[in-house]
């Protein structure tokens, strides 16, 4: 009779693990209360969901940093600034709706055929690493986030010259991003 309560017991402990796993609240740390987890319209798996919603929020947090940056360091292009920022956005959404699903697929095709022909020139001893990943990223070499993140370190070392620079660059890579963008969105 004990070894059957004994087993009833853990196989109750142990479902109740599973129990609160398929429970689809988290607690709201702003008020308490419990809210629903809101999935993005990706069809990737429920890990991907949880980092798109984690990205959204700490491209809001960036914004928000950059913006106070500029009020800072460069007062006088806030305006500019704001245009900008405002344009990625409603870029990045026109880009992203259904109307477009079509052109990112193409692109998207496009450019993942690019990567294997130089995975193919990569193989077989053609290119370097460097070169592989230099093409790979359209010569871009992801430069905006460089920028960024040296923006951030002068910033906090209050190198104010370093930091006017910095912030005059990403204005202008931003730029040139939305350019691409309109670019894509015409085709």
């Amino acid at each position: 009779m004990k070894f059957k309560m004994l087993l009833l017991s853990l196989g109750l402990i142990l479902s109740v693990q599973g129990v609160a796993a398929a429970n689809q609240t988290v607690p709201d740390t702003n008020n308490g209360e419990q809210r629903e987890k809101a999935p993005c319209n990706c069809k990737e798996g429920r890990e991907h969901h949880m980092m798109h919603k984690d990205w959204q929020a700490k491209m809001a947090e960036r914004e928000k940093m950059l913006l106070s940056w500029v009020d800072q360091y460069t007062p006088d292009k806030k305006g500019e600034w704001t245009t900008v920022l405002a344009e990625k956005k409603t870029l990045s959404n026109q880009w992203m709706s259904p109307e477009n699903a079509e052109k990112r697929e193409k692109w998207k095709k496009e450019k993942m055929a690019k990567i294997e022909e130089l995975k193919k020139q990569f193989d077989a001893g053609k290119l370097t690493k460097e070169e592989f990943i230099k093409q790979a990223h359209g010569g871009k070499e992801m430069s905006h986030w460089r920028t960024f993140h040296e923006l951030r370190k002068a910033v906090e070392k209050k190198d104010n010259k370093q930091a006017v620079l910095l912030l005059n660059q990403l204005l202008d890579q931003t730029k040139q991003h939305n350019q691409k963008i309109k670019e894509l969105l015409k085709k």
